[in-house]
């Protein structure tokens, strides 16, 4: 068996539909109950309180380990995952990390993932760490906008990152999960091109077949409303990321081919299979 955490959403989702049709059975751990592949087990949990997935890992063979932001809040201990999935005899666990670990290593959350990822690989247990840069679907922030007044609202409108489309992160997770020879892996994730959010606006405008604006917000207004649904450190982290990338936030990786054998995806292909959501 194989335990998904984060099962709904942008990763999780398509890694527990990839692992059911090739016929793992797997659990499905989330905070909330949400419809499920047919055969999925799912599990309500908080990672916040390890002990809770005890159920959950009880006889698996991997765990894939997706985290959320408060996990690293003061006094959080997600350590305590990777002790709670070896008692329960859990053999492999694959880490969804970020590239900041690397590029930007002193932020907090940085240097908590950082530590995670020194716990895991301390632990006796087989592991991969995948460690993606921007995803696709943090478009998705404009879906409203685009649907309401066919605008896009961004700031840095011609500085680019190479976003990764997350049903490559999960296919990507999938392989790791599944076959031994990616045991200790350490990989880097992104798309196959640099594009600014101007080209991401006409991207969506294509894919809807009608027009979109582009609207430059300043860095201020930018951080007022991201501020609305994140700490304001995160917030700044984001924005010096996408104002001032780094050479290796920039830099395009061959991971996703090694791990895959096939290229990453466009965000034209990501675009075409949400479109609905700007529509």
């Amino acid at each position: 068996m194989i335990v998904v955490t984060g099962a709904t959403g942008n990763i999780g989702r398509p890694l527990t539909q990839m692992l059911a049709e090739t016929g793992e059975q797997v659990t499905a751990v989330s905070r909330r109950a949400a419809a499920m592949p047919d055969g999925v087990r799912h599990l309500s949990a908080d990672l916040n309180e390890p002990a809770g997935l005890a159920s959950a890992v009880a006889g698996a063979k991997a765990l894939f380990l997706l985290l959320s932001g408060d996990l690293h809040a003061a006094g959080a201990s997600p350590a305590d995952i990777v002790d709670q999935a070896a008692a329960g005899g859990v053999r492999r666990i694959v880490l969804l990390s970020t590239l900041g670990v690397v590029t930007r290593p002193f932020g907090q959350t940085r240097i908590a993932m950082r530590a995670l990822e020194d716990a895991l690989r301390e632990s006796g247990l087989e592991w991969a760490i995948l460690r993606p840069g921007g995803f696709a679907s943090n478009a998705l922030w404009w879906a409203e906008s685009v649907r309401a007044q066919q605008v896009v609202a961004a700031p840095f409108g011609d500085v680019g990152v190479p976003i990764i489309d997350p049903a490559d992160i999960a296919a990507v997770a999938a392989a790791c999960l599944t076959d031994e020879r990616h045991t200790g892996g350490i990989y880097e994730l992104t798309g196959p091109e640099v594009i600014t959010p101007r080209r991401q606006a006409q991207a969506i405008a294509a894919a809807l077949g009608s027009s979109v604006r582009f609207h430059e917000l300043t860095r201020e207004e930018a951080k007022a409303a991201m501020t609305q649904t994140m700490p304001a450190e995160l917030a700044d982290d984001t924005l010096d990321i996408l104002g001032s990338p780094s050479p290796a936030e920039q830099r395009i990786s061959l991971d996703v081919q090694r791990v895959l054998g096939r290229a990453p995806h466009p965000f034209a292909d990501w675009v075409a299979r949400h479109v609905g959501a700007f529509r």
